[in-house]
């Protein structure tokens, strides 16, 4: 079994001589959950004892459960007075215990051999697709309020493509070796970071907290793992399936807690190696200014990798009359899936006066159309805003659009209720207003800004999207007419990391859209590729000398 595993690395190898390929790695199929499936029966099983029990979640440091006088708790967001988890919340002196540990940890882990790490991974992968599937769906369902669909293609596939692909990417950055003139061997030697690094990830997908803390580990660096609380519960799981896997202690330490409590004294570290982050702009911002001001303190010059907000669009071409059905899905897919809370989610659109009257109508019905409740309930396309935060911005926003004058008028949705849940219906905003805030700023809630162009100012109406918002991450095109898809492309090129023509700017996958994006949205380093992977990992050349010089003058020095 070990054989299959290993891969084509010229390195010494404990096990077997040989150089041996990992292998080729496969998007992980999305089950459907269907009723009777034996799928939605074992997920189905997973949430009602989930839901039955109420778990105490460690900090984990060194493979250690340790625990402390603060805790905080995770609650269901669409049932916020369920609670699912106590989480025990780190302290300075939990980040420095963990610091101390990990770097003890990084000489061993360091010189394992890549096939030996690379096997701790695939076999992760192959237990999440099986025994832990129904319990990372599960746990984040609940304790993220993601429908099955969404923690499906979120906690299982898309974890799962992490951990195989990763290994992949990782085998061909190992692979690529220079050329050697006569007498001599030159080599480029893959070491990790200096220190730590520092792995902080958001809410809203289960896979990114894999991505964070996975890759650079796969490059043989240490970890401190920041989780969000509100998604606690799922990580956990995560981190109990790398244990499973035969990850060793001290490797990943997980600290839960509030951000500048656990980051100031990771960030002061002078072994801090890098930052993996997703999360807010401001947030990256104000680490990035941190670091700045540490800088002298450093042992090395720290990797920052970050994607952060988005404003994501869809631009609509007039040649798109005959395709309203598509745009329509695309714009409530894009715009409404996990209630608006991807950083890839639509949220502004531009449409030509010449589709909207035919376009409105068509919205107005798909949105009065989506259910929206319990996530254990398969009938609902939706489930509730994070938490009461959340809750309270985006019902900011909604305001703001009812009072909104001539500027702004609510299509559909603008109902919000938090009796039970944080439930805010899908909102769809028209404005008349191309700098209006709905259309600039992040909301991460399923409210959507559109506005609608005269069709003779196409070239203005791009501009203004590309102008309008300071992110550029994700972004999405529709039309049939091959000149406009050019000239929207050309146009749009800096305003996304991640463009679409003819489908929504939503669902990246790994291994066939590398994601990530530039300006206010992050460091562009493409989660899922080669790219975020070789962020890891500090070359050393080596050239060994086979016939060395034993005189000094050279020979253009003779009479």
């Amino acid at each position: 079994m070990l054989r299959a595993l290993l891969p084509l690395t010229p390195q010494v190898l404990r096990v077997i001589n040989a150089y041996v390929r990992v292998p080729p790695p496969q998007n992980e199929p999305i089950l459907a959950h269907a009723p009777g499936s034996p799928e939605r029966a074992s997920l189905q099983a997973a949430l009602e004892r989930m839901a039955s029990e109420r778990i105490d979640i460690p900090i984990l440091i060194g493979g250690k459960h340790v625990r402390s006088h603060k805790t905080d708790t995770v609650r269901m967001p669409h049932r916020h007075s369920h609670v699912l988890a106590t989480v025990n919340e780190a302290d300075a002196s939990h980040v420095q215990q963990a610091i101390q540990v990990a770097l003890e940890a990084k000489d061993e882990w360091a010189r394992m051999p890549f096939a030996e790490r690379a096997a701790i991974f695939l076999r992760a992968a192959e237990l999440l697709a099986t025994k832990y599937r129904p319990l990372l769906n599960a746990s984040t369902m609940l304790g993220q309020s993601k429908t099955a669909h969404q923690a499906e293609i979120d906690a299982a596939c898309e974890a799962i493509d992490f951990l195989r692909y990763n290994v992949h990417f990782a085998q061909q950055i190992l692979s690529e070796q220079p050329v050697s003139s006569a007498q001599t061997w030159n080599m480029l030697d893959y070491r990790p970071l200096d220190g730590f690094v520092f792995a902080v990830a958001p809410f809203n997908f289960t896979s990114i907290a894999m991505n964070l803390s996975v890759a650079p580990a796969l490059m043989g660096n240490v970890v401190l793992f920041k989780p969000s609380t509100t998604a606690a519960l799922s990580n956990w799981y995560m981190m109990e399936l790398l244990r499973e896997a035969g990850l060793p202690d001290g490797v990943i330490n997980m600290l839960p807690g509030d951000g500048p409590t656990v980051g100031n004294p990771a960030l002061a570290s002078p072994h801090l190696g890098g930052i993996h982050f997703t999360g807010s702009t401001p947030t990256f911002q104000g680490m990035w200014r941190t670091v700045g001001e540490n800088i002298a303190r450093y042992k090395q010059y720290p990797r920052l990798v970050g994607e952060t907000g988005g404003k994501d669009f869809i631009f609509a071409h007039a040649s798109a009359a005959d395709d309203l059905d598509a745009l329509a899905t695309a714009i409530v897919r894009g715009g409404y899936e996990y209630q608006g809370q991807k950083c890839s989610a639509a949220s502004r659109v531009y449409v030509p006066e010449s589709l909207w009257p035919r376009l409105k109508p068509r919205l107005q019905e798909m949105i009065a159309e989506l259910r929206m409740g319990d996530i254990t309930d398969f009938r609902n396309f939706m489930g509730a805003v994070i938490d009461e935060k959340s809750f309270k911005r985006t019902s900011s926003y909604i305001e703001m659009a009812k009072h909104g004058g001539s500027e702004a008028a609510i299509l559909a949705g603008g109902e919000t209720d938090r009796s039970e849940g944080w439930f805010v219906r899908p909102t769809l905003v028209q404005v008349t207003n191309p700098r209006h805030r709905i259309l600039q700023e992040e909301i991460f809630a399923p409210v959507v800004g559109l506005y609608v162009y005269p069709d003779a100012q196409f070239e203005e109406a791009l501009r203004e999207c590309d102008e309008c918002a300071t992110y550029a991450l994700t972004g999405a095109v529709f039309a049939r007419d091959r000149k406009a898809i050019s000239r929207m492309m050309h146009a749009l090129r800096h305003t996304a990391g991640n463009f679409y023509i003819n489908d929504k700017p939503t669902g990246a996958v790994v291994g066939q859209q590398p994601f990530g994006g530039s300006r206010a949205s992050g460091t562009n380093d493409k989660a899922g590729s080669l790219l975020n992977l070789v962020r890891w990992t500090s070359p050393r050349t080596i050239k060994e000398n086979f016939v060395p010089p034993t005189r000094v003058p050279y020979p253009y020095m003779g009479e």
